[in-house]
C-alpha cells in the first residue's frame, strides 16, 4: 500500500488483519521527505480476498492505494535481438527454479537464438523487423502477446527502441537491462566507448521502460572496478557478467511484489 502519511495506518492494517485472521509473515514501511507512506505487508491465512480489500479501503483515509497479490510465479514474455548472455543466465534459473516466474514464450527480431531457446522447450517467435514499418512490427508483436497474456515482458538485450505506443500497452510491466550507470555511452558498442574514455567503473541498470528512451524508474544497480590494464574485450565481458547479476536482481524484486513507483523513482521494500 501507498499514499499520504498518517497516523495509525500501520495499526488499521493490522488490526484488520488479525480480525480476518491472517498471520504477519513481515511487514516494511517507509516514509518518504515528501511525506509518502509506503508499507509491504506479506500475511497468510484463510480469508476472502475481496472482503480483506474492501475492510481496509474501509478503515484507511482517502487517498490510500492497495494491491493485494497472491504469492504465486509471475507469466513473463521475454524479448531479445541476438545476445545470449541475459537469456541464458533467465533460461538456466527458469529450469531450475529460481526466476519466480514462468518464461512463456521467447520473442525476436532475428532467429539466432531459436536453437538454444529450444533446448529448453519454450515457444520462440521470430518476429522480423524487416520490411515493415515500426508500428507494423509492434503490431506483430502485440497479436503475438494477445496468445500469452503475459503479465511482464523482459527485454533481455532487445536492441529495439519500443515507442509509446506499444509501451502503454504495458505500464510499469516491461523491464529493461542498460549497460551502464543511465545515461552514460548510450548507443553502439558500449565498452569500446567506456574503454576509449579510461573508466574506472563499469555497471549495469535495470529499469522499468517508459515513454523516454533508458530513463524509466531505476530497479536494481551495481558496478565493477576496471583499471588500465582491462582491454575493451574484458570490459565486455565483466560487464555482461553483470548485466546478468543484475536483471536477475531486479525481476527478483518485481516477481515477488518488493517494487513500489513513485513519479519516476521506485521504492524497494
Amino acid at each position: 500500500m501507498n499514499g499520504p502519511d498518517n497516523k495509525g495506518l500501520i495499526y488499521n492494517v493490522t488490526h484488520v488483519l488479525y480480525n480476518h485472521n491472517q498471520n504477519i509473515i513481515s511487514q516494511d514501511e517507509y516514509v518518504s521527505p515528501s511525506k509518502q507512506f509506503f508499507m509491504r505487508t506479506e500475511f497468510e491465512g484463510e480469508g476472502n480476498p475481496e472482503k480483506i480489500i474492501n475492510d481496509l479501503y474501509s478503515t484507511l483515509p482517502t487517498g490510500i492505494n492497495l494491491r493485494l497479490n497472491p504469492k504465486k510465479k509471475k507469466d513473463i514474455v521475454v524479448f531479445v535481438t541476438k545476445e545470449h548472455d541475459c537469456l541464458g543466465e533467465l533460461l538456466i534459473r527458469y529450469a531450475f527454479d529460481e526466476l519466480d516466474a514462468t518464461i512463456q514464450a521467447v520473442i525476436s527480431n532475428y532467429n539466432t537464438l531459436q536453437p538454444l531457446v529450444s533446448k529448453f522447450g519454450i515457444p520462440f517467435h521470430f518476429i522480423s523487423h524487416e520490411h515493415k514499418t515500426r508500428n507494423e512490427h509492434e503490431e506483430a508483436i502485440l497479436r503475438t502477446l494477445d496468445i500469452y497474456k503475459p503479465e511482464y515482458l523482459v527485454l533481455a538485450k532487445y536492441m529495439r527502441v519500443l515507442t509509446t505506443d506499444f509501451v502503454k500497452h504495458y505500464p510499469h510491466r516491461i523491464v529493461n537491462i542498460h549497460h551502464s550507470f543511465l545515461p552514460a555511452f548510450i548507443g553502439a558498442n558500449p565498452y569500446r566507448q567506456a574503454y576509449e574514455r579510461g573508466v574506472k567503473i563499469i555497471g549495469a541498470t535495470a529499469h522499468f521502460v517508459n515513454d523516454n528512451l533508458d530513463e524509466g524508474p531505476i530497479i536494481a544497480q551495481d558496478v565493477k572496478e576496471v583499471d588500465h590494464r582491462l582491454t575493451a574485450l574484458d570490459m565486455a565481458t565483466l560487464g555482461k557478467d553483470t548485466e546478468k547479476s543484475v536483471l536477475s536482481k531486479a525481476l527478483k524484486l518485481v516477481f515477488n511484489d518488493r517494487v513500489f513507483i513513485y513519479g519516476n523513482r521506485t521504492v524497494i521494500l
